[in-house]
């Protein structure tokens, strides 16, 4: 069986060993779990999922075949430094850290198998968009295995690292612009007299339809909109307003300000 050291306990690594145990990719007995504190997230995992927790046990480390990197960005530097002695020739290195390069994590971790993957929170739930990088030492079995991992969180795609910037901006940090809209769609709705949890509803089906529509994939979103689009209809006096508000031009400004953060926070680690 494959060894799994998640070194970082938080929310996206619980999600990512939520998905692991629940789709039986990995059985828990090979899954262990290092944090530098937070006892009470490590007991949650352990009663949860039952994986082994192996803080300070150096030896989990040294046995493993893949280590996911998923501590916070702040901590990322001086955790690298601290693994480096302990970790084998061997093991795959998969980062799920915002912003930190691969070259970084070499210069860390000497050359060896190292893969980047941007989730995002609807990992939670098994629905979660990542993308994924690999440097040339990930092997073609490895790097089957690696998306056969992230398939339990939901889909992958494979992307070149440069691009990982726009990812971040599209598909990572997405789920919040998608909250944004169903706060403000929400408010919207109850400010002219809808009761709020009808509000909700309606607006998740309504997302969710939509976005069925669009998986189908035969039909541009540009259609999809004008077949919605009657002339002189509500739908279209709506989609005016948006227009005369420039939410065009502000989604494209979202895109562009959220990849820019990435590239500058990548930089401040290889600084």
């Amino acid at each position: 069986m494959t060894n799994i050291v998640f070194v970082g306990a938080g929310a996206m690594a619980e999600a990512i060993i939520n998905g692991l145990t629940k789709e039986e990719k990995i059985s828990p007995t090979f899954i262990h779990v290092m944090n530098k504190s937070d006892d009470r997230q490590l007991a949650h995992l352990k009663e949860t999922y039952n994986v082994q927790i192996v803080c300070g046990q150096r030896k989990a480390l040294t046995e493993a075949d893949i280590i996911f990197l998923a501590m916070k960005p702040k901590d990322a530097n001086n955790a690298l430094t601290s693994l480096a002695p302990y970790i084998n020739n061997k093991v795959t290195i998969i980062s799920v850290i915002a912003g930190i390069s691969i070259q970084t994590i070499t210069n860390s971790l000497g050359n060896r198998p190292i893969a980047r993957v941007m989730p995002n929170t609807s990992a939670a739930v098994g629905m979660s968009a990542s993308a994924v990088c690999w440097n040339a030492l990930v092997s073609e079995d490895s790097k089957l295995l690696i998306i056969n991992l992230l398939e339990s969180i939901g889909t992958v795609k494979v992307v070149a690292e440069e691009d990982l910037h726009v990812v971040t901006a599209l598909s990572g940090s997405g789920p919040a612009y998608f909250y944004f809209f169903a706060e403000q769609f929400e408010s919207a709705a109850v400010e002219h007299g809808l009761d709020k949890g009808d509000a909700r509803q309606l607006f998740i089906q309504t997302m969710e339809g939509a976005a069925q529509m669009l998986k189908k994939g035969d039909v541009e979103p540009k259609e999809l909109r004008r077949r919605v689009t009657s002339p002189g209809g509500t739908t279209e006096a709506g989609i005016e307003q948006l227009m005369e508000h420039q939410v065009r031009e502000a989604i494209f400004a979202c895109i562009h300000a959220a990849q820019n953060r990435s590239r500058e926070l990548g930089k401040l680690f290889e600084s």
